[in-house]
């Protein structure tokens, strides 16, 4: 009898852990994000609904294209809670990215959130890098129209290998998916990460290191 009490324990236990591995289901009809207010919850505080407005569900302008002229030929145009407060809760964003010609969308994650992007014009070459010990790359050449899945977590990246511009447009599991750019995140981190941490995680000399932080 005592045995089958630990295990029922156990198993409860196991669901119970379960269910707070993902975003519990929404307990009203919406919860629209309220900036103003300094309450600290996971996500955003819900706004009074007698004052929500139409406009807390909308968005305008994902139609125009974005600027890439940067060093990375792209420009990504985010529709998540911080754009649309109607989101907050609901477990869903996306995103319009331009490239330039031979642009990329350099190595990120998003740490919230799968994605699952659709090429609108243009030539995509895309993937991503399973997790350790592996590493193995995903990659494939997508053409208008076509759909590609970005797993949750995992590197990925996208480059235009057209001679025009490029459009997709992607959708995300999460209303703020968040975004790591490894590149970023390694060499330009506040304050920097040691160089002798880097140089022996990359195997190359410290003047190497002070090179790429210098870019970030």
């Amino acid at each position: 009898m005592a045995k089958q009490i630990i295990l029922f324990s156990l198993v409860a236990l196991s669901f119970g852990l379960l269910a707070f591995a993902f975003e519990p289901s929404p307990l009203q009809d919406f919860c629209v994000a309220d900036f103003t207010t300094s309450a600290r919850v996971n996500g955003h505080a819900c706004k009074n609904p007698a004052s929500v407005q139409a406009s807390d569900f909308s968005f305008s302008g994902l139609h125009l294209p974005g600027n890439t002229s940067n060093p990375n030929g792209s420009k990504v145009t985010p529709v998540a809670v911080a754009q649309l407060p109607g989101l907050n809760t609901l477990g869903i964003s996306m995103v319009r990215i331009d490239y330039a010609p031979w642009g990329i969308n350099p190595p990120h994650t998003h740490p919230r959130a799968t994605e699952i992007l659709t090429v609108l014009e243009g030539s995509l070459q895309v993937g991503f890098v399973t997790s350790n010990p592996d590493n193995s790359l995903i990659t494939k050449t997508l053409q208008k129209g076509d759909v590609f899945v970005f797993p949750v977590g995992l590197i990925h990246f996208q480059r235009n290998v057209g001679t025009g511009n490029a459009v997709a447009i992607a959708a995300l599991s999460s209303q703020n998916p968040g975004v790591i750019t490894i590149a970023n995140a390694v060499f330009g981190s506040k304050p920097g990460i040691s160089s002798d941490i880097l140089a022996k995680a990359f195997q190359v000399d410290k003047s190497v290191v002070y090179q790429l932080q210098a870019k970030f």
